[in-house]
């Protein structure tokens, strides 16, 4: 950044279970499109959204975000919902990212999907008020802004649209493949995949993933 500009900060959750290519590519097209200084992925600890959700251990999924982004400088790992109790909620993330980086300006980054049902999500007043959106367009979801709107003041100004590619990938899917036998070559990093197959992850016998 030049002259007084305030650092500018891509924020990227999710359960990341595991994490593939269509987080990679949502991030740096982020990167790139907003002039991000950096990308944060932002492992959940304890979605509140997904009450009983099988999660694999934060050891594993934080290992995979690790080894996913490892070529990409401007990529970071935060573990700032892991290390702390939940249930986690994406205000309250925020608010703890903007102690850590204060003066930083931050660009929330989901899906269309996710910008639906954004409205459901604890104060999404506060989130808007703590970052701007950066939504990716995904196969099938078209957000209603007019809609949007009425049930979250002011947020037409703060969403952006980010020229992504719509890769149509799912971890559930990712999940299920592995337990079939199904390649996931071409969909996650090769290190992920890796990982996946050293740790026997997602495979039916294994009690760690639980699914």
């Amino acid at each position: 950044m030049t002259g007084g500009d305030p650092l500018r900060l891509g924020v990227l959750g999710g359960t990341f279970d595991p994490p593939h290519y269509g987080h990679l590519a949502l991030a740096e097209t982020a990167r790139v499109q907003l002039g991000l200084a950096r990308v944060l992925f932002v492992p959940a600890g304890d979605p509140p959204h997904k009450p009983g959700y099988p999660l694999s251990p934060a050891v594993h999924r934080a290992a995979m975000v690790k080894a996913a982004i490892a070529d990409n400088p401007a990529f970071v790992l935060s573990r700032v919902d892991l290390d702390r109790p939940g249930p986690h909620y994406t205000v309250d993330m925020l608010a703890m990212l903007n102690e850590m980086f204060g003066g930083a300006e931050f660009y929330f980054l989901m899906g269309s999907d996710s910008l639906d049902e954004f409205p459901t999500w604890r104060d999404p007043a506060g989130i808007i008020r703590q970052a701007i959106l950066a939504v990716m367009e995904r196969p099938g979801w078209a957000a209603d802004m007019e809609d949007l709107e009425r049930q979250v003041p002011g947020i037409r100004e703060r969403v952006v649209w980010l020229d992504a590619p719509r890769l149509d990938l799912s971890a559930t899917d990712l999940r299920r493949r592995v337990r079939e036998g199904l390649p996931v070559r071409y969909l996650v990093p090769p290190a992920v995949e890796a990982y996946i197959r050293e740790h026997g992850l997602y495979a039916r016998e294994n009690p760690d993933c639980r699914r």
